[in-house]
Parts: structure tokens; C-alpha cells; sequence
């Protein structure tokens, strides 16, 4: 697998992209020693699952990102 992303220095092609990369290693991976890559895998997921259902985010309306898209699509989870 290789990531898509910009030129160094140039983050505007991949703006979405790298301030998503800049949110998991601030919040998820600084200070945090991972034992064995099963470890980061499940980690990972828990953090992507509270990250999609739990964090808010100010550009959504301080809602969910899940939340944000129920209200937008009239669905109740």
C-alpha cells in the first residue's frame, strides 16, 4: 500500500488528508509505545471507532462525524 499525499511542504493538494495524519499522531500514537503491531491494530481501531462516533468536531457543528451524517440524512443510529 502507498499513501497518496503531496510534495513535502505543499499540503494543499491532501489539506483532508494531513490534518487527519496530524490528529492521529498528536492524539493517538504521541507518548504511546506499542508492544507489538496486534497491539497498534487494535488500538487503531478502537481510536478510529471513538474518533467516527464519540469526538466531536468544531467543523461539523460540534456533532459526531456519524451524527453529523445521520442529521444530514434524516437517519437515527
Amino acid at each position: 500500500i502507498k499513501r497518496s499525499l503531496s510534495m513535502k511542504g505543499c499540503p494543499y493538494d491532501n489539506a483532508v488528508a494531513e490534518a487527519t495524519f496530524k490528529i492521529i499522531k498528536t492524539e493517538f500514537v504521541r507518548n504511546y509505545h506499542f508492544e507489538n503491531l496486534g497491539e497498534l491494530n487494535q488500538k487503531l481501531k478502537c481510536y478510529v471507532h471513538w474518533f467516527n462516533s464519540k469526538r466531536i468536531h468544531s467543523t461539523l457543528g460540534y456533532l459526531s462525524p456519524i451524527d453529523y451524517k445521520c442529521a444530514h440524512l434524516k437517519i437515527t443510529v
